[in-house]
Parts: C-alpha cells; structure tokens; sequence
C-alpha cells in the first residue's frame, strides 16, 4: 500500500497476483464438499477449507461462494465444509488438512441474531438451511467452528471472517450475555481475523502462505486483526484510555499499567521508553509524527468491562477511524494481549468489483441439497448486487462497520451480463428481477466530489444531519441503468427492493419519476424509522420534511402513470434515546396519517454499532464524551420494550390494555376514547355494554372488534 500524489491509497490489482501453481487443475463445476467430489477433481488435498454455518449456494450473494471462487481464481483449491455438525470433530476432517489454511465464518447472518428475536425469543427457521430449519448452526458460530478446527489439525493456520467476527474484532458489548465480552479473535483462538468485505486481504494471505510465510509473520495486512505483544518499536501511540482528559496534563501515565500497579510489560519497558512515542489524546495534532507508523490505544477490555463510558468512548474512536484513506491502526489490550485491528481495506475499483461478480458461479444450490428449498436462496436467486457500502452512518445499522462508508460499484456492462446470466441460468425464470440494489437502493456510483477532501474526512455520515455539499448525489447512472436493464431481450419486469434512501432521491426527480413509473410492483418500502427530531437525531436519520417531500413526488408520479401505488413505512421501537413519550407521538402520527403498520422492529444492538453503545452506556457517543455529558434514556426492561412496540400497532386490540395502563400512568388519559383524535378506545364499563358495541358497530367509529376508527 502506498499514498498516491493526491492522498489517496491504492493497492495492487486484485487479479494481478501471480497464480498460484495449482491453477492447472482449472475451474471446478463445484467447490467440493466431501472426498468424493475431490476424487472427481483429481484432488489430493485442498490448498483452503472455508468453513461456513450457511448452506453451500454457489451464488454471489452468499460470502463464501464469493471467498471460494475468488480464491480459485487466484490459483488455489478451495473446499467447503458447509453447517457442520459440531457436536463431534468428524465434520471437520471431511476434506482432509489444508495446506495453507482454514477460513471460517458463521454465514451471511450473525448466528446469535439469527438464532434469536430481539426479545431474546428462540426463532423457529433458518433462511439460509435447506427446508428453513432451525439449530444447524451453533450459537457463537466463529467461536465453536474455529476451536473444533484447531482440535483437528492444531498447526493449521485459522482466518476468521464475516459479519459475526466483523463485528466482534474488539471488546463489544454483547446483548445475549448483557456483558462486554473480548474480541472473537481471543475466544476463537484463531490466528488472525478479516473484516469487512476480505477480497484484498485474504489474496494477500493466501499468496504469502503458498510461498512459504508463516501466519504469525502477517501482522499488518489490511482489513485484518491480529495478536501482538506489544507497540512494535518506532511508532507513535496516541492514548486514548480516558476520557474528560484535564486541560493541564503533568504526567502521562504508563497505559500498560493495571489497578494494582503492575506493568504488563516490565521485562520490555526500558526498551519501549526509548522507541515508542506515547501522546495522550488530546495532544495528538500538536505532534509531528510519521502517519504509517501511528496506533491508536483504545480503552482495555478490562476498563472497557467495568466502565460503560469509557466503553462508549472506545466505540466513538473506532468509527471515526472508518475511513480507510486516513483510518489509524486500533490498539487494545486484552490481559497480557494486544488485539491489534489494522486499518480498514482499500475499496476496490469498479473493474476488480466487476471481476469478483463475474466468477464462474452457478448460481444455485449445492446438488446434494436435492429439491430443499433454501429461503434466502428463493428470495435473492433473481436479484442483482450492484454496488457495495453505505454512505448513511445510521447508528442502528451493521452495514457501515462491515461493508464501510465508501461506495464501490460495478460497471454497467457487468451488471447487464448478470441479469443475462439469470435469464439463461435460473430455473423457471419468469422475466421478472427482483431486485436491482444492494446495501442501499440508490448509492449506485455515488462518492465524493473531492479525493482530497475524502481523504481527509471523519464524518460518520454523508447524508446526516444535511447531505454534504461535497457528495456527487446526480442518480442519472442509476436511472440509466433500470433503463437498459429492462431492454434486455427477455426480461419484462426490474423490481427494486432494497432499501431506499429518500433524502437523496428527492434531489433528483426524474430518478423518483423513473423508479415510481417502472420498478415499484404496487407497495414501495422505505424506512423513517421515526417521526420524532430527539429519536432520529441518535439514529442519525432526517428529519421527516424528506419523507413529506418524498411521498409528495412519489403519489404525483404514481398518479401521472395511471397507477395506485403505497408507500410502506418502517420504524424502530426501543431505540436508544426514545422516551415514551416519543413513542406516544409517533403512535398518533401513524393514526392521522392512517398507517397500520404490521411488521415492526424493535431495536436489536447489534455487536459494535453506535446505537448498541448507547444501548449499553446510556450515553452518546455522537458527540464528544465525558463523565458530565449527554445521558440518554433507554427500554432495556422487556416489558418496556413491548410498550414501545405496541405503539406502532396501537391499532392491535391485543395491545389496549398495556397502552391503556401506559397512558394512565403517564398522565395522558386524554389519549384514552373514542374521540377522533384520541389514540386507543376506552375500556368498555360492563360486559353488556361490550355485547351491544359489538352488535351494532354503528354506535362506535372505534368498534374493538374492527381494530379501531382508522386504517
């Protein structure tokens, strides 16, 4: 890696490595998974085994398809042991030892949010198993899988990934156990652990392994996270283990030093005095010092634990250290362990995106899996990935620490060829794309005007609380691609599902007239999440004078194509910094504007993500943190939790008695009645009274058994 003249990073080609030498075995119809299908190759052994908790679907919307066939690309053999049974060691031994390592990942969904609702209720299915059943992963999935690989072949190198480890590659709190625990890659006891989307690094890996490295040499790829002793000698280490930092600092205290005055490191201090620079914080942009050679010392596991501010703190330096073109290596002790999380990777360039989607996938199902359905293979089979990364910053979302900010988008031709490719490919094919998106529906080719300027940027968010005047938001790519897209021979119909970032689309008119006319079937979800400015200020959300404006565009151009089109709404119950209050006011909102929502969210803190730290801290970690600042209210009790769900369907007869209690006690009795703007109906006095509403729903606009005056 290297700065270009104008501050940027680049990187090698990601198809420039030299192959390596077991490319002569050529592409494989599959990835094998077992011993017979490496017989059929002509296989002895596999240079990578990727261990994964989803179901084996050579599509590219499952991440270890995307990991195998890139690794195949690059020269190497690559099997797969998909949702092994983890109660013994005999799965893991399937495939035999790889020569250079095991790659291990709890699938495209964290395996404890997959596992359980967020009210910590057992789920029933698994989308990403054949038939949808439940219990064929473990929880923890990175953790077992990794230990069970480590029993088997104890000297084999042990990479995880994914999102579970994404989001676990420090000290996190953790919702399932209420604690913070240590970063996966301690309990995994793997070697090294890939955030993000890995492309770039495990390239990296592999090629070194193949020419004879060891794991243990690999300490500053990008995009990895690894175990080290120590500061090496030569940097520079900015201290960031308090907070409140006083105006005058005397003396900078020894950051290895634990409560008992102990030093972690005794045998190494003298040395580390004279060639690792410690800069406290505050301090950091009055010191010259060498950028490629900075750390930055977060709080350690053991303070982070014990402090929930300083835990909010550690949160708000990691995304700030987000942006890979100036993002400072992170810092954190573990006990007498330094987790060592080197800066994110370089995003890649729209012709190594297009390379990666342009694999020789088959875009189905394992075989063996015979006529099993795999839900998310069903929902996703005819849908098209176009860009990657999110500019938004919503605080409640896991797609910024894994994916990034920056957008990386694939050409135009690229995208075609895949809609192609599903035509003539997927079975039964209706001529009907489902989607046309990815982490959002319209970022598509979307960055900064400015390399210089986005360099430089700290921002957590491109959008919020105003859209930045230095983002390029012209949608023309975009609506010029759904044009082309549905002039493909065969194809009658480009729906888009992904979610869709009104705030930006109302700045370009003809993109809402081009989606609103062509690619809505009917029902357009989006997503609020709330009407209230104090709630939506700690999701980083816009206000809703975007959604008015939206939903204005959207009904005009619906009307001037003749059609009936709705908009679907979403919201977020529970989320940090929402008081009940807030909830009351969005329940009357959703009334006058005559919205029965019927799936709603109640906030899940996701590991590492902004609003899991308010979550957790009670504070925000939006703003610069001290012991004096900013508290925030939170539903952490479950009962409070359903209150605020039952808000959003307030609507639902089986929620009147929790909410009539609520407003009882929150002094709001006048929201309790039958009047038009009153939100739920009195309780009735007698049951005869009941029996004659009932009868003539006539004598009440706000009959129980119709759910109430408004729809």
């Amino acid at each position: 890696m290297h700065y270009n003249s104008r501050m940027h990073l680049s990187a090698p080609h990601l198809f420039e490595h030299p192959r390596y030498w077991a490319e002569c075995y050529g592409t494989a119809p599959w990835l094998p998974t077992s011993r017979a299908e490496m017989d059929e190759l002509g296989w002895d052994s596999c240079d990578v085994i990727l261990v994964t908790g989803d179901a084996y679907v050579d599509h590219p919307s499952f991440g270890m398809a995307v990991m195998g066939r890139f690794l195949e690309a690059q020269g190497f053999r690559v099997g797969i042991i998909a949702q092994p049974d983890w109660n013994s060691t005999a799965a893991f031994t399937a495939l035999g030892q790889p020569n250079l390592f095991f790659g291990v990942t709890a699938g495209n969904m964290d395996s404890l949010i997959n596992r359980y609702t967020a009210d910590l209720r057992l789920r029933s299915d698994d989308a990403y198993t054949p038939h949808g059943a439940a219990g064929k992963r473990p929880e923890r999935a990175v953790i077992v899988y990794a230990q069970r690989c480590r029993e088997v072949f104890r000297e084999t190198p042990i990479v995880i990934g994914g999102i579970e480890a994404s989001l676990r590659r420090i000290a996190q709190y953790d919702y399932w156990s209420d604690k913070v625990r240590r970063s996966v890659l301690i309990d995994s006891d793997a070697d090294m652990l890939l955030y993000g989307n890995a492309e770039r690094a495990i390239a990296e890996i592999a090629h070194k392994l193949g020419r004879g490295h060891k794991i243990a040499e690999l300490t500053d790829i990008r995009g990895s996270v690894v175990v080290r002793e120590a500061t090496p000698a030569g940097w520079t280490e900015i201290d960031s283990t308090r907070i409140d930092w006083p105006k005058q600092i005397d003396k900078m205290p020894n950051p290895y030093d634990y409560k008992d005055g102990s030093s972690a490191c005794a045998e190494n201090e003298k040395d580390d005095a004279k060639t690792v620079r410690v800069i406290p914080m505050p301090l950091q942009r009055q010191v010259r010092k060498d950028r490629e050679h900075v750390c930055i010392r977060l709080p350690s596991f053991e303070k982070v634990s014990n402090d929930s501010a300083l835990y909010a703190h550690a949160a708000r330096v990691l995304h700030q250290e987000s942006n890979p073109h100036n993002a400072r290596t992170l810092v954190q002790r573990h006990g007498r362990r330094e987790v060592w999380v080197n800066p994110p990777p370089i995003p890649l360039l729209t012709d190594e995106m297009d390379g990666v989607f342009d694999l020789q996938y088959q875009r189905r199902p394992h075989p063996s899996y015979g006529d099993a359905k795999i839900p998310a293979y069903e929902m996703i089979k005819t849908s098209v990935n176009i860009m990657r990364g999110c500019f938004g910053g919503c605080t409640f979302c896991s797609i910024t620490e894994h994916e990034g900010r920056v957008i990386q988008s694939r050409s135009e031709e690229s995208i075609l060829r895949e809609i192609e490719d599903i035509r003539d490919k997927v079975p039964g094919f209706t001529g009907v794309i489902s989607d046309l998106g990815g982490p959002t529906a319209n970022m598509y080719q979307l960055n900064c005007k400015d390399d210089e300027i986005q360099a430089s940027c700290r921002r957590l968010s491109c959008v919020y609380p105003s859209v930045c005047s230095n983002l390029e938001t012209s949608h023309a790519p975009t609506t010029a691609l759904y044009r082309k897209a549905r002039e493909l021979p065969g194809v009658k119909r480009i729906l888009i599902a992904s979610g869709l970032r009104y705030d930006l689309a109302v700045l370009d008119e003809e993109y809402v007239r081009e989606l609103v006319t062509h690619h809505v079937g009917g029902y357009l979800k989006i997503a609020p999440e709330h009407s209230e400015d104090a709630t939506l200020s700690k999701m980083m959300k816009p206000g809703m004078g975007s959604y008015y404006k939206f939903k204005k565009l959207f009904e005009r151009f619906s009307r001037d194509a003749g059609k009936k089109q709705y908009l679907i709404p979403y919201f977020i119950a529970a989320h940090p910094g929402c008081e009940d209050s807030d909830m009351v006011k969005l329940a009357l909102w959703l009334k006058r504007n005559k919205f029965r929502v019927d799936q709603v969210q109640t906030f899940y803190p996701s590991p590492m993500a902004l609003a899991t730290a308010m979550y957790h801290s009670g504070r925000n970690p939006l703003k610069k943190l001290s012991y004096k600042g900013e508290r925030l209210s939170t539903a952490k009790d479950i009962k409070q939790r359903r209150l605020h769900k039952a808000f959003l369907r307030s609507h639902d007869e089986a929620n009147w008695e929790l909410l009539r209690d609520a407003l009882k006690q929150m002094g709001r009795n006048d929201l309790v009645g039958d009047g038009e703007h009153q939100l739920i109906p009195a309780a009735p006095r007698t049951r005869s009274v009941a029996k004659r509403s009932r009868a003539n729903p006539r004598r009440s606009r706000s009959n129980p058994a119709r759910g109430g005056q408004w729809s």
